[in-house]
């Protein structure tokens, strides 16, 4: 007979959590160094280069928060959006879409209005900027509002065969753990910032208030709570991107967190861990984002035409690793939409301009890259 299983919210001292930072000591003093070198090599970065900064590491976040939860954007629909909404001037047809548009909003108020008050009419404005439809795919959905009376449950696994992760606080208690949850995030407090952000992330997960999107809005509140710890309103990593390169152990940890005693320290140890990651892939950014720039003073009075412009920048925006299979004619067409002729003339002329090494046999099989050699 299986046991009865205990969740978080069920034990007797919730929402009181505990836990010992004793063994993070070292890991927050290296996220404070990391993010004091992030500071440094910012304030150095001009103006078009802290924004084109911030537009990378927003699209990260966006493309990110959705993938973890099985939603893949399109990259271009989300870079449309950024650039819209950072007054960014672009030459491609603006894809932006009424999706894109609500989530990146989302992302710019969580790091730029970070220190106003965070209540139920602005998550729900959050809300409804995620779900403009009123629809989750095909399900129509309470937006803007706590979710409805049925049991909110955590499941894997194919129908008949269903897993139970987790199980919510029941609705009827739900208006009542938020004014909690709100008064925690806005009451002034002398625990570690970072540490604050691991907790408001766990708490909102396991209260999930709303139908659906309650893991990207919980990231979003981290960003929220990670900017207020640095004082910034301008975000120089992406969480998200490190969650979900690491989705297998986030899921581990939350489930192991929320069936168990009111102690939070694993949890906590591994959001920091988060945090230190995607500071360090942030240094990654900014050598692409100054490789970018150079490559493009090399060739400042080269004639190129806009489809050119295109390719070159998505390929420098994939930097020295490179873009995943090479650029080839069909990709360029698709990305462009021209003629396979016109993408291998495009190509043709970029690689006598050097502005591209190619590679493979020659026909179908040749692919091109940036030639780094040239920045």
């Amino acid at each position: 007979m299986q046991a009865y299983q205990t969740y978080i919210w069920q034990n007797s001292d919730w929402p009181h959590f505990t836990y010992d930072l004793t063994l993070y000591q070292s890991l927050l003093q290296e996220i404070c160094y990391q993010q004091g070198l992030l500071d440094g090599i910012c304030k150095g970065l001009n103006e078009e280069h802290l924004l084109e900064m911030q537009s990378e590491t927003l699209a990260l976040d966006a493309v990110n928060t959705s993938e973890i939860e099985g939603e893949i954007l399109s990259r271009d629909s989300v870079r449309s959006s950024i650039f819209k909404k950072l007054g960014i001037s672009y030459e491609t047809q603006d894809r932006s879409t009424v999706k894109t548009d609500g989530l990146i909003d989302i992302l710019l108020d969580a790091s730029r209005n970070a220190i106003q008050p965070f209540d139920d009419e602005r998550l729900f404005s959050w809300h409804a900027a995620l779900f403009p439809s009123g629809y989750s795919g095909m399900h129509k959905i309470n937006v803007a509002l706590y979710r409805g009376d049925e049991p909110m449950q955590v499941v894997s696994g194919r129908i008949g065969k269903e897993k139970i992760h987790y199980v919510a606080p029941p609705r009827e208690i739900v208006e009542d753990e938020m004014k909690h949850f709100f008064n925690f995030i806005d009451s002034p407090n002398d625990e570690n910032g970072y540490v604050r952000a691991a907790i408001v992330h766990l708490w909102f997960v396991i209260i999930h208030p709303m139908d659906d999107g309650n893991g990207r809005i919980a990231r979003a509140l981290s960003d929220m709570m990670l900017s207020r710890a640095e004082n910034s309103a301008v975000r120089l990593y992406s969480m998200s991107a490190s969650i979900n390169d690491n989705r297998r152990s986030y899921y581990d940890v939350l489930e192991q967190t929320t069936t168990g005693a009111m102690d939070i320290t694993v949890w906590i140890g591994w959001f920091l861990e988060m945090i230190l990651t995607a500071q360090k892939n942030a240094h990654k950014i900014i050598e692409k984002i100054v490789a970018k720039t150079r490559f493009w003073q090399v060739h400042i009075h080269t004639d190129l035409n806009s489809r050119q412009k295109k390719v070159l920048n998505r390929l420098l925006d994939a930097g020295q690793e490179g873009f995943k299979g090479g650029m080839n004619a069909r990709k360029y067409a698709s990305l462009c939409d021209c003629s396979r002729v016109t993408a291998s003339r495009d190509l043709s002329d970029l690689l006598k301009k050097g502005f591209i090494v190619s590679h493979g046999a020659g026909g179908r099989s040749t692919s091109y890259e940036i030639d780094w050699g040239s920045k």
